[in-house]
């Protein structure tokens, strides 16, 4: 797997670094023998709500008696750590809301799309996940997930909010496959290098080849995107507060599709609510491949939220 981006400085390890030396040389390197280990576990508690990710994740290295404080998922631990690092745009949106523990909420942003790894006309919003594309005339815009994978099963939901456009693509992409490309085209797939399933016409793209429709079955429905609803507010406190609005219009989002990598078994799958639609490549190479997106619609937004370990079932 290859790093985090996002995640926490190199710099950031070495205090975590040093503490594990320390406990080591005290003898509480493989149980609860030395300082470490008899530290009253209301007192790591405390001192680990300070410390950043990647300093934790060394922490839990350390000895059983740390590595068990840190199992505990809602713990404080990793509540103050989310807290400081998502926003409350994120945490208070339904944007999480399938991630039940504050690690996992952690995870899913270490997982995130990159603000650095994807087309100069989209940019990834203040939340975290979410992608925006620009209004930009004949181009292709897409993006990568700060963290690919070569092993393991792991899966990811995304939705769009906005009109698909005439493409829509999700799927995986290697480091080398582009995010950016002249004209409106189903970007991933345009090569060997990436893998997608175009939303709006139903078919698999790989190598510049339609490999097939999906899901495989008889007037497969189409993605349905979400539409602008008004929502009226009759509160009265809402109203003094703005007084000037007299209506909430937003978008709602589309439907969440799961997608499902396997890089055990070398094949990528796709659900849509809790129907599996099937399995859509197999034979993936041995490669280490992001999750991606690619868009053409202006000012259309797309979600990704890292889920971890599929459930099997």
């Amino acid at each position: 797997m290859s790093g985090a981006a996002g995640g926490g400085g190199g710099s950031s390890c070495s205090g975590a670094a040093a503490a594990a030396s320390c406990s080591s040389s005290a003898g509480g390197g493989g149980g609860a023998a030395g300082v470490a280990g008899r530290l009253p576990a209301r007192v790591l508690e405390h001192i680990f709500s300070y410390l950043e990710l990647c300093d934790l994740m060394q922490c839990a290295l350390v000895c059983w008696h740390w590595n068990n404080m840190l199992a505990d998922e809602n713990s404080e631990v990793w509540r103050s750590l989310c807290s400081r690092t998502l926003t409350d745009e994120a945490l208070r949106s339904d944007i999480l809301c399938n991630l039940p523990s504050y690690k996992g909420k952690l995870k899913s942003y270490q997982h995130a799309l990159s603000s650095h790894d994807c087309s100069r006309n989209v940019y990834v919003k203040k939340n975290g996940f979410t992608l925006h594309r620009n209004p930009i005339a004949q181009s292709t815009d897409g993006a990568r997930g700060k963290i690919g994978f070569a092993e393991g099963r792991h899966a990811w939901e995304i939705w769009w909010e906005g009109p698909l456009g005439t493409v829509a693509v999700i799927g995986i992409a290697t480091k080398r496959a582009a995010m950016q490309c002249q004209g409106y085209v189903a970007l991933l797939g345009t090569d060997d290098q990436s893998w997608g399933w175009n939303l709006v016409d139903n078919n698999l793209l790989h190598n510049g080849e339609v490999s097939g429709n999906f899901p495989q079955c008889n007037n497969a429905p189409k993605y349905q995107v979400g539409t602008k609803v008004t929502v009226r507010c009759n509160c009265f406190c809402w109203y003094l507060c703005n007084p000037h609005l007299q209506c909430d219009a937003r978008p709602q989002i589309g439907e969440r599709i799961r997608v499902i990598l396997d890089m055990d078994d070398k094949t990528l799958a796709f659900e849509r609510g809790f129907e599996f639609l099937g399995i859509a490549f197999r034979g993936l190479p041995k490669a280490c491949l992001f999750p991606a997106v690619s868009a053409v619609y202006g000012n259309t937004e797309v979600t990704m939220v890292y889920l971890g370990k599929p459930l099997d079932g």
